[in-house]
């Protein structure tokens, strides 16, 4: 079976600031499980990959890239079964530098995978305040719930605490607010037009700023309800919200809110504005990069491509390919899953 054997994707187009589950129910992400699927056969051909002087690294990431996550899992258990030794441990020792690292990414289960860039963004030196927003304000409230979870059984810590001890004020009490999944899920048709005119009191409206009415009513309400909400506040003002975030707020706070607002329009958008900074900047933002490329690939990857080509007028694919090189790149590039 050859290694490379993955289905071509196509791209529809994306009106970047409508949520893609409205758009399509189908499947969106560049990654899915491979039809043919042999755990065993996969197993030994990375084994062979591995033996002897030095490593087949396009077998390793074409065939890996080229699996969904369960399938990896899987693909983990019965090398342990047939070779008596961890893959992971294996993998590690044969490669190296940004491929070492994406290759791990990829191995790992995806609820872990968020759960220990959360641990390392609050327990190396200094913080991590990208990743905090990224993954708070984008994950759902099951997801998120899932996290503290597997946070509290892989690192014997507690994720709430754990942010508090590196975070303060409003910024921290919404990050704590997005921490519980809590949000809710309907629509009150009576409180979209109270909702936006409190915003706007809350920030244009007056001298100073009420930021807990801005985190309560980010924090809490759902997605189509806030949508409404920045229609009307709109109609109220003559400007977006982004805008009174902006003027009225600073700082990583500032930076949550937008996440939250950017995600709440549209989560395709927001990475895929997430992914052009990552690589247009000086020198590429390698753990961006991966950290998105990886968590989307079985998500919305898809659709983060074609917004991607609408706000940027070039192809994610082509990006990718000029900021990037070797095995690195090539595994970069099966993630996105497009040329286009």
């Amino acid at each position: 079976m050859p290694f490379n054997e993955y289905p071509e994707q196509e791209r529809t187009h994306c009106d970047c600031f409508v949520q893609a589950s409205e758009r399509n129910m189908a499947y969106r992400g560049s990654v899915r499980p491979f039809v043919n699927f042999d755990a065993k056969h996969d197993a030994d051909i990375l084994h062979r990959a591995m033996k002897g002087l030095g490593t087949d690294e396009d077998v390793v990431l074409m065939l890996l890239a080229a699996r969904s996550n369960d399938q990896r899992q899987q693909i983990k258990e019965a090398y342990k079964t047939a070779y008596g030794k961890d893959l992971l441990s294996a993998l590690k020792s044969e490669l190296g530098g940004l491929f070492e690292s994406l290759i791990v990414a990829l191995m790992t289960p995806p609820v872990l995978y968020d759960a220990t860039l959360l641990h390392r963004a609050v327990k190396g030196v200094g913080t991590d305040d990208d990743v905090l927003i990224e993954i708070l304000a984008s994950r759902s409230g099951p997801r998120l719930r899932d996290v503290v979870k597997v946070y509290k059984k892989e690192f014997g810590s507690n994720l709430e605490k754990d942010i508090c001890s590196d975070t303060s004020g409003y910024y921290q009490r919404l990050l704590v607010i997005l921490l519980q999944g809590s949000r809710e899920e309907a629509v009150d048709e009576a409180n979209i037009a109270e909702d936006a005119k409190d915003l706007y009191a809350a920030g244009e409206g007056k001298f100073g700023t009420d930021e807990e009415k801005f985190i309560n009513i980010l924090g809490n309400r759902s997605a189509e309800h806030l949508r409404k909400v920045f229609d009307a506040y709109k109609k109220l003002c003559g400007s977006d919200i982004e805008a009174s975030i902006e003027g009225e707020t600073t700082g990583n706070l500032e930076n949550l809110l937008l996440a939250v607002v950017k995600c709440t329009r549209s989560i395709p958008s927001f990475f895929a504005e997430s992914l052009y900074s990552s690589m247009r900047r000086a020198g590429t933002d390698d753990d961006t990069l991966m950290r998105v490329l990886v968590s989307r690939s079985e998500e919305d990857m898809l659709d983060i491509v074609a917004c991607f080509k609408d706000k940027y007028g070039d192809s994610l694919y082509n990006t990718v390919q000029e900021d990037t090189s070797g095995a690195y790149q090539k595994c970069l590039l099966y993630l996105c899953g497009s040329r286009d």
